[in-house]
């Protein structure tokens, strides 16, 4: 079994050698961009770690579907931060603000064709699982996405129906990309069921530490402005959960959705808006509910017959994941 170091030696390299070499280059142009500008990586890395696991034989058999995860993962990137309006991803502006909507929108969907290329290079023996499990998760990553621009127009939304939503967008491919590599591997039915809902898990803390992040993190290392969410009255886990517990919900909605256009009135929004979730302890029920979900992925993996340096691995995958907002 590899361990963590040299699991994302192999996908550091993985990516600095994966190229976009076809033309025209106001297609590809965009693709090479934003593999270039990198990320945390998190779909290949759980990936390969699922899979290492089992197997110590590294391949292409592995390697296209943790390449196949990345691409599909950017080509969601490209189209939401259309619909967000968001100028930046990771410190570096967005492609619809480098090119244009239509490059970004054309883009993202030879993105999403390069990812099924790439995800077909799996072992024959387990193809078709493969393929069925990365179809599923590809329609309800688009599910989840069609979710949160629904809430858009909504005052408030339930927690079940945010967390819904943030299971299809976000924990999903964590999942999917968890249990590819355990079954690429040939690891069990069993185990592969319980590395998906480790997965799932794993995902639904990540995102909720995003959230979080978002309002309270630091710009250089989260990749964007801090307070993105907030300037946007975007709802985010920390929004639900203030609607759900404070007295004033109007008062509150009144700060959420004032416009915020010149910088000093962005930084006061995001003061004022801060200063509402400090008062009914939102940034401890959100450190709180991180700690539950990745408990839950960890509890997902055990009495299912992995040894203590599998499951030491899991757990260091999961801390280092959601460590930087517990």
């Amino acid at each position: 079994m590899y361990d963590r170091e040299q699991n994302n030696g192999i996908i550091d390299r993985l990516f600095e050698q994966i190229e976009f070499d076809r033309e025209p280059s106001g297609l590809y142009d965009p693709l090479r961009y934003m593999i270039e500008i990198g990320g945390k990586r998190i779909r290949p890395k759980v990936c390969l770690l699922t899979y290492s696991l089992f197997s110590d034989k590294i391949d292409d058999t592995i390697l296209s579907p943790c390449e196949a995860l990345e691409v599909f993962h950017t080509f969601t990137l490209i189209h939401d931060d259309i619909m967000d309006r968001s100028p930046l991803r990771r410190g570096m502006p967005t492609v619809w603000k480098k090119w244009s909507e239509d490059h970004a929108i054309l883009s993202g969907d030879v993105m999403l064709i390069d990812s099924y290329k790439r995800i077909s290079k799996a072992p024959s023996k387990r193809h078709s699982e493969v393929m069925q499990v990365f179809s599923a998760t590809a329609a309800e990553v688009c599910e989840g996405q069609q979710y949160d621009m629904d809430f858009e127009s909504e005052k408030s939304v339930p927690m079940a129906d945010y967390n819904k939503m943030i299971g299809l967008k976000t924990a999903v491919l964590i999942a999917c990309s968890a249990k590819i590599g355990a079954i690429v591997a040939n690891a069990s039915e069993e185990i592969c069921a319980a590395i998906y809902n480790y997965g799932y898990e794993l995902g639904m803390a990540f995102q909720i530490a995003d959230d979080y992040l978002d309002a309270y993190g630091d710009e250089k290392v989260f990749g964007k402005p801090i307070g993105g969410d907030i300037i946007n009255a975007k709802k985010s886990w920390l929004t639900v959960r203030a609607l759900e517990k404070t007295a004033d919900k109007e008062g509150f909605l009144e700060a959420f959705e004032s416009k915020a256009e010149t910088p000093e009135e962005m930084t006061a929004k995001i003061a004022t808006v801060k200063n509402l979730y400090d008062e009914l302890g939102v940034a401890d029920d959100a450190r709180a509910e991180i700690v539950r979900f990745t408990d839950r992925a960890l509890d997902a993996v055990s009495g299912i017959g992995l040894d203590a340096y599998q499951l030491a691995a899991l757990k260091e995958f999961a801390d280092t994941l959601v460590g930087r907002a517990k």
